[in-house]
């Protein structure tokens, strides 16, 4: 489910402003907009072919549909906000090990930005934790709001195969910088762990995006093998 680019920013600043204010935040609205700005702002960072605007706005729209099975869903969707805010796809070995987003930075500039505007400190924290949890992907099955959030972060590797293969053509640009070879064993070696799971996802309503999301992941491994065997031919 993208978002329309020419609409977005106001959009994304109303919804925002709404999750702060829900949130429990004490701040004025033109405080709480100038750290809505400086969010907006990294996430429209030029060097951002995946983790942008539309990816932000892909899981926001997947939390609204699994809100219903969270706790409180306004810290839920500030995890969204930060769950990728600070990042940086340079470093070559960063797709293979965390995906250049730098989660304890996150939840910590979470956790400070949140606690500036007055939202109770516990409730700052807890988006914090929600951030940090998104590392592995494996959230604790009885915490409903974490499972939520990596479910909406994950939901897109259900897509329907036009915009799966857009998600993995933006992922790629994302590391052009990462020689061909490294990229596609880095890849393989991501969906081979994912594949390896039990389940991809953990709340009850993000279970229906299963059996779609192995297709996707499945057929794209049996590509990378295929691809990775002639890239290892060519080299002898």
């Amino acid at each position: 489910m993208g978002v329309d680019t020419s609409d977005a920013p106001q959009w994304f600043l109303s919804s925002w402003t709404r999750s702060v204010v829900g949130a429990g935040a004490t701040a004025t609205e033109d405080e709480i907009h100038e750290v809505g700005h400086r969010l907006l702002e990294a996430w429209t960072h030029p060097d951002r072919h995946f983790h942008n605007l539309r990816h932000l706005g892909d899981v926001l729209g997947r939390v609204d549909e699994l809100s219903q099975e969270t706790h409180d869903p306004d810290l839920v969707r500030l995890a969204a906000w930060y769950h990728g805010v600070v990042f940086d796809a340079k470093d070559k070995a960063a797709y293979a090990n965390k995906g250049g987003e730098d989660a304890s930075a996150s939840a910590e500039r979470a956790y400070e930005e949140l606690l500036g505007l007055g939202v109770p400190q516990d409730s700052a924290q807890r988006v914090g934790h929600l951030v940090n949890a998104l590392v592995r992907h494996s959230p604790d099955p009885t915490d409903f709001d974490c499972a939520v959030l990596c479910d909406a972060d994950l939901a897109l590797l259900a897509a329907e195969p036009q915009r799966y293969k857009e998600y993995l053509q933006d992922v790629r640009d994302e590391y052009a910088h990462i020689p061909r070879a490294d990229y596609v064993r880095a890849r393989i070696a991501i969906l081979t762990k994912l594949l390896d799971r039990s389940s991809l996802f953990c709340s009850p309503l993000g279970a229906a995006w299963e059996e779609p999301a192995r297709q996707n992941l499945g057929a794209e491994l049996q590509r990378l093998s295929k691809e990775q065997r002639k890239l290892q031919a060519a080299e002898h």
